[in-house]
């Protein structure tokens, strides 16, 4: 029997396909968005630390996974025989068959969207953390927009899966396309062409919308966008207008003044690993302490424990004469929220946040904060991009720039908070040799504003250099607390030979 071209065309011009093709439009649509939004807070849920959200979250996606969607969408079309009160909604086919295909994908985007999240680095929620935004605030301006530029391809491979499933509609007689094709085919028997033409309408559908979500793809890679630098001339107009920037604190120590941080008694394990073993510091407004000691020794587990990054099993933290951290705190409570604002933090691997150019890594927290209106706010980020020598590379993003003059993104994105003491973990670890000075001449010219440091670091004649004290740890504990000088020139042998100052 010879294939009916002229049928076949003629199918094209034949309303009751177009009125399916826009069923089927409707119903793949609104079955992804509402599976991507559902999905996402599964997903978010699964992740979370108490077994009250993870397990049932888990459940759903288990066992919605498994279910056939055929046999979901009888069971749930005849779901008013069982709650009545269902009928006025189930009893249509349309809501019945998006209700189904929404129950199902929600399950399927649920994991889709757990990849992304598991893919945006751990560094970035520390970073936001250290910044004091919050939990929600740290989700919505650096989760979930890294997390969803990562699931984009997958969840428009998932998009038109949902096309293709809503063929399975028609089992509950909603007249989407293979309906109308096989209703032809039973009365004229051109089964060819029908299902032909009912192909050729899946495809413009997957066609048009996957060429749509794949420009969004493309608009989100950030590989596609190379803002410029500024020439001198941009950078010399836009300097005239930027503000002067004060940062650091007074040296001036006037009697009674409290500690800027105290540190009483700290013990920090990980499971049966005692890590840091009774640390007493204390340290005063303007004084610079650098610390130093082989690795695993615990320098970086005590600074992160002053910021909340980590809790203490044990002790107390004092920032300012006022109690910030104690053992047992409830992570992330008011108090310590409000304290981490004063402190801010570089971290080794720089942890810009990579959706956001530099000026916006630089403005995101005093925005989130409510620190000043917009327009100030950006003129005193642009004044801190200039201080550390960036201001050129204001609209670039974090990948177009060298390992050195990221981390002096870094710097300059914590000295936005405005704060009164500053962290720094190992800054030039993860640097060549040759972007190491830049770095820790920003560093020096904080010293001499009088800015209150504590900074992790190998670069012992640098620490040395700059430092107030040096606090030599090993095995959990503060073997020395010394000035440079009395290092230089007392008979502490273990710390000369680990500077390299016993042979010299």
């Amino acid at each position: 029997m010879p294939f009916e071209w002229s049928y076949f065309f003629s199918l094209f011009s034949m309303p009751a396909f177009w009125a399916a093709c826009w069923t089927v439009v409707k119903l793949s649509s609104l079955a992804w968005l509402l599976g991507l939004v559902l999905g996402f807070g599964l997903a978010s849920a699964k992740q979370a630390a108490s077994r009250w959200l993870s397990a049932p979250a888990a459940i759903y996606v288990w066992f919605f996974r498994s279910v056939p969607l055929l046999v979901l969408l009888i069971f749930v079309y005849n779901l008013p025989q069982l709650m009545p009160a269902s009928g006025k909604v189930l009893s249509n086919p349309f809501y019945a068959g998006l209700f189904a295909l929404v129950l199902t994908e929600a399950a399927y985007m649920a994991e889709i969207h757990r990849g992304g999240l598991l893919s945006v680095a751990k560094g970035q929620r520390e970073a936001a953390r250290a910044l004091g935004i919050g939990r929600l605030g740290t989700q919505r301006l650096i989760v979930v927009p890294q997390a969803f530029r990562i699931a984009l391809p997958t969840l428009t491979n998932e998009y038109v899966t949902i096309v293709k499933l809503t063929s399975l509609v028609s089992v509950i007689s909603l007249s989407e396309l293979l309906l109308v094709g096989q209703r032809l085919y039973a009365q004229n028997f051109m089964v060819l062409e029908t299902l032909g033409a009912v192909a050729v309408y899946y495809v413009l559908i997957v066609s048009l919308f996957g060429w749509g979500l794949q420009y969004l793809e493309r608009h989100l890679d950030l590989g596609r966008r190379k803002p410029g630098t500024l020439g001198d001339a941009q950078v010399t107009k836009l300097r005239s207008e930027l503000p002067q920037v004060a940062t650091g604190n007074a040296r001036v120590r006037e009697p009674g003044t409290p500690a800027a941080l105290y540190l009483s008694n700290i013990h920090k394990h990980y499971g049966d690993h005692h890590v840091l073993k009774g640390i007493d510091l204390s340290v005063q407004p303007g004084e610079v302490i650098s610390i130093i000691g082989p690795s695993g020794s615990g320098k970086t587990s005590l600074i992160r424990t002053v910021n909340g990054l980590e809790s203490i099993d044990k002790g107390e933290i004092v920032l300012f004469g006022e109690s910030f951290i104690q053992a047992g705190d409830r992570p992330e409570n008011r108090r310590q929220r409000e304290g981490v604002r004063r402190i801010g933090m570089v971290f080794q691997s720089f942890n810009l946040f990579p959706h956001r150019t530099i000026v916006d890594n630089v403005l995101l927290a005093p925005r989130y904060h409510g620190l000043g209106d917009s327009a100030e706010l950006r003129r005193q980020a642009l004044a801190l991009l200039d201080k550390v020598g960036l201001l050129a590379h204001a609209d670039k993003y974090p990948h177009q720039l060298s390992g050195g003059q990221q981390q002096r993104v870094a710097i300059a994105r914590a000295l936005a908070m405005q704060p009164d003491i500053m962290l720094f973990d190992e800054p030039t670890s993860a640097l060549d040799p040759e972007l190491v000075g830049d770095v820790l001449a920003v560093i020096r010219d904080l010293a001499r504003e009088g800015m209150t440091m504590l900074i992790v670091t190998h670069e012992m004649d640098f620490a040395l250099s700059i430092s107030d004290r040096v606090l030599f740890m090993e095995d959990g504990h503060v073997q020395l607390d010394a000035s440079p000088a009395a290092i230089h020139h007392g008979n502490h042998q273990r710390v000369r030979r680990f500077i390299g100052l016993e042979n010299a």
